[in-house]
């Protein structure tokens, strides 16, 4: 608009001074500035642009390509159009990164009337996540620089990526009670490991109960009788308030927390037991914004800048989220498979504090499983809630993720006084492994001789 207003004011002065080049060429300028504003305008409009790419889910590793398609839908060439398939900055810039992007997603290309041209380009995916893969960024404008035109047409394709699973040999996380502190609401299964005694042969009793041995001596059958198990199966809790993850140790610190988590829910499932998961963190798919992502939402006149685009389709990172991110613990074939697809979109609160989560969780989970806390920090109050829900009858591991010696001290007498003592730590993907091992192995030497055992 400046450009226009200059150039009538120099056919004005031309003409009131009755100089004629110089009205010429004022008349020039301005049929010039039409007629770019008018291609500017005119070529952003015939732009289309259409996506192709796989939205199944990805195991990390895993790669998925991506064609974008444009097409001049005018008969007017379009001399020249910077195109861009638009991804998470943080996912493409972070060191290390999540993804990696072979082949051109940035490009310049010509087109002529009614011509298509495709762009192809190959994201491998290096972290679990909930990835959008686009929209596409148009920018467009006259060979002389008058103009500039953009556009962002398009909706993303989301591409989840599940969170890595390292088998556990061994799951030891049901803590034993005191006899008559919690009342069993039925009786559940029971432990084969545990023999209560024996009791003659009756019809319908399988063979393996048989106990020969006292078979053997009485000339009776007798069967074994097995102590009901008291805990059957974990509900899951992991902290993911951004506070307990300093930027220095991301994302493995983040990451490693959910690969645990995830190991955990195998090993459980494995062992046809029920399950849950509960998180102060937000789910990926709750802050995506789709209404900003249709077309219509663009500013009349399109965007005027790349960056104006890039910010107004940019995910937000604030989180107000205050309630928990739940999935109910039950049994069934697809319980695990409902809790990895959570964790792999999990990502962090920054308003809603794991002991507010753990309270709140107190009324929702059943007392027959263990609640597993995964943990990147024990400030005073997340031990205290912690103790709350051993004193109301829950079992109660905490798993300490990344700390160092200083801070196991700390979170490990802050777990201590208030009585749970089922406390691990693992600060390596090899540590994991060995997770379901004996907790005293685990456990600082500074505490080691006074743990008592219940």
């Amino acid at each position: 608009m400046i450009w226009f207003f200059a150039i009538a004011f120099l056919v004005g002065l031309a003409l009131a001074l009755q100089a004629g080049l110089v009205a010429f060429a004022g008349y020039v300028l301005l049929g010039v500035y039409l007629l770019s504003r008018f291609l500017a305008r005119r070529w952003v409009h015939d732009l289309n642009a259409q996506r192709k790419c796989e939205s199944t889910p990805r195991e990390i590793g895993e790669s998925t390509e991506v064609a974008v398609t444009l097409f001049n839908s005018g008969a007017i060439p379009i001399l020249w159009v910077l195109v861009e398939d638009l991804l998470p900055d943080i996912s493409v810039r972070q060191k290390p990164a999540r993804m990696n992007v072979k082949g051109k997603r940035v490009q310049v290309v010509a087109l002529r009337g009614k011509q298509t041209k495709t762009l192809k380009y190959t994201v491998t995916f290096l972290m679990r996540g909930y990835y959008p893969i686009g929209p596409t960024l148009l920018e467009t404008g006259d060979v002389f620089g008058l103009h500039r035109r953009h556009r962002v047409i398009g909706k993303p394709v989301y591409v989840m990526v599940y969170p890595k699973v390292i088998p556990l040999p061994k799951y030891d996380f049901a803590s034993e009670r005191p006899i008559g502190e919690v009342r069993l609401q039925n009786r559940l299964f029971e432990d084969p490991t545990r023999t209560a005694g024996v009791r003659e042969y009756q019809v319908g009793d399988p063979l393996q109960r048989v106990h020969w041995k006292v078979t053997a001596r009485t000339g009776v059958l007798h069967c074994r009788v097995y102590e009901p198990t008291s805990l059957a199966g974990a509900t899951l809790l992991i902290d993911f308030h951004q506070d307990g993850y300093h930027k220095r140790g991301e994302p493995h610190r983040s990451d490693l927390a959910v690969t645990a988590t995830a190991s955990i829910a195998y090993t459980v499932s494995v062992l046809n037991q029920q399950l849950g998961l509960a998180s102060n963190g937000r789910d990926a798919a709750d802050r995506i914004r789709e209404e900003s992502l249709a077309e219509d939402k663009a500013p009349e006149g399109g965007y005027k800048t790349r960056d104006e685009a890039r910010e107004r389709f940019e995910l937000s990172e604030e989180n107000d989220r205050l309630r928990p991110m739940v999935v109910e613990t039950r049994r069934g074939f697809d319980q695990f498979q409902k809790i990895r697809e959570a964790l792999a979109r999990l990502e962090f609160t920054d308003a809603f504090s794991f002991a507010r989560l753990a309270l709140e969780m107190a009324q929702r989970m059943p007392r027959d499983a263990t609640a597993i806390a995964i943990l990147p920090r024990v400030p005073a109050e997340t031990a205290i809630a912690l103790g709350t829900l051993r004193r109301q009858g829950f079992a109660v591991t905490a798993i300490l993720i990344g700390l160092d010696e200083s801070e196991k001290l700390v979170a490990h007498g802050r777990l201590l006084a208030e009585l749970v003592r089922d406390i691990r730590y693992i600060n390596t993907e090899e540590q994991l492994g060995q997770l379901g091992t004996n907790t005293l192995a685990h456990t600082p030497s500074a505490y080691a001789v006074d743990v008592p055992l219940e």
